[in-house]
């Protein structure tokens, strides 16, 4: 194992310690986890191998691909407009988008579109790679399209197009992409090493990213798993698991843009230097809990976000509605499944780590985590390379509880 290197502050030795457990248990390959208090860092670690194959070492300036914790940063790019009263959360999104309206959609509220409610989880035109990167083909597409139920009466993950929905309202608002509105407004003043949209200089920083074994050997495992996180009945976990996740669900071409997305696309040039503020942030862990801690106390005299303005955003919106997609007599065991309020997961165990009961975050597949606690004045960064495709990743899950037990 690679040595680890970084600050570890007196007090919080159980939060490094488990970090290295991760490394000793082969559950990490390279990562990076720090933890800022009041403003200041007092974890903040980074070790292993950024590239296996070349023996690359994961130095202090790595960065790494970060999935969907990418739509934490886009979130905050959205809400800092709502803090200067350049956006209303309550206003029709043709207010600011008026193409938008066709199809049925000219009532919704940009609050649905923060929630995933607004029904367009997934583009209904076949788009090509080349399209899905030059952003306005997916936006003119997004314009025609119908709903895929009454928006507002259900929700489900717009796992791709949420960053198409947000990023044009704050591009027609700023008359800026989201990743330069990111750059300028966030990244620059807090000093990030993050990027939605990877300038080409940055590449030999970037780690690369390994897919560990799928964890289990039947269909059968998966469920029996997920029955058990969810403290189901394994009856009523197999339909939902196939509901939800099955080869032709609605979450898995969501998630692909319709299987334009995949383990070789996702790894060309061109997909990185684009912008998909729904999933392409490339950062390490220290940028990511900077972030964060921004929106819950002074960073180096920068706030980004105010009290009233992380109040309001993180108020739960899909206990209102129900998942779309799942039957009647299985919605009760998606209560907790999904619990997303103005574009983050508020903390529900097990799905969703927690700081404490006002925390909030968003995690990326493949195991990264972004996170904080307004109480605690918190903000925690989680990334590795090491991609696992478990129903729920012990090693955010591990870290953020044992910075809960240091904070105790």
């Amino acid at each position: 194992m690679s040595d680890i290197k970084g600050l570890v502050e007196q007090g919080w030795e159980r939060v490094a310690d488990t970090f290295r457990a991760n490394f000793k248990e082969g559950r990490d390959l390279g990562a990076g986890c720090c933890v800022y208090v009041d403003g200041r860092p007092v974890v903040d670690l980074w070790g292993g191998l950024a590239d296996r194959e070349g023996n690359r070492p994961w130095e202090r300036d790595t960065v790494v691909a970060v999935a969907s914790t990418t739509k934490g940063a886009t979130a905050m790019c959205a809400h800092l407009l709502v803090q200067r009263g350049e956006l209303d959360l309550d206003a029709p999104v043709v207010r600011y988008w008026p193409e938008f309206g066709a199809a049925g959609k000219e009532e919704i509220p940009v609050r649905w579109l923060l929630s995933h409610q607004a029904g367009l989880p997934v583009v209904d035109a076949q788009l090509t790679f080349e399209e899905v990167c030059a952003w306005d083909p997916v936006i003119r597409a997004l314009e025609a399209q119908k709903p895929l139920w009454t928006p507002g009466t259900e929700h489900l993950y717009h796992a791709m197009t949420y960053g198409n929905l947000v990023g044009e309202v704050v591009k027609r608002i700023t008359g800026k992409s989201l990743g330069t509105v990111f750059a300028e407004e966030l990244a620059r003043p807090l000093g990030l090493s993050a990027w939605i949209g990877l300038p080409e200089e940055i590449e030999p920083r970037v780690a690369r990213v390994e897919q560990a074994p799928f964890p289990y050997d039947s269909p059968e495992e998966l469920v029996t798993d997920f029955a058990a996180l969810m403290g189901l009945d394994p009856t009523v976990a197999g339909p939902l698991v196939q509901t939800l996740w099955g080869p032709n669900s609605i979450l898995i071409r969501a998630g692909t843009m319709n299987g334009v997305l995949n383990e070789e696309t996702i790894k060309r040039r061109a997909f990185r230097a684009a912008e998909f503020p729904g999933g392409n942030m490339f950062a390490d862990a220290h940028s990511i809990a900077r972030m964060y801690a921004a929106t819950v106390s002074d960073v180096d005299g920068f706030r980004l976000l105010q009290p009233g303005t992380v109040a309001a955003m993180t108020e739960l919106q899909t206990d209102r509605t129900r998942m779309h997609g799942v039957p009647l007599e299985l919605a009760p065991a998606t209560k907790n499944l999904f619990n997303m309020s103005l574009g983050f997961w508020r903390a529900t165990p097990p799905v969703m780590p927690i700081l404490g009961p006002a925390s909030f975050g968003h995690p990326g597949s493949g195991g990264s985590l972004g996170a904080a606690d307004p109480e605690s004045r918190v903000g925690f960064g989680y990334v590795s390379n090491l991609s696992v495709a478990t129903l729920i990743d012990p090693r955010a899950i591990e870290l953020t509880a044992a910075v809960r037990k240091c904070l105790d």
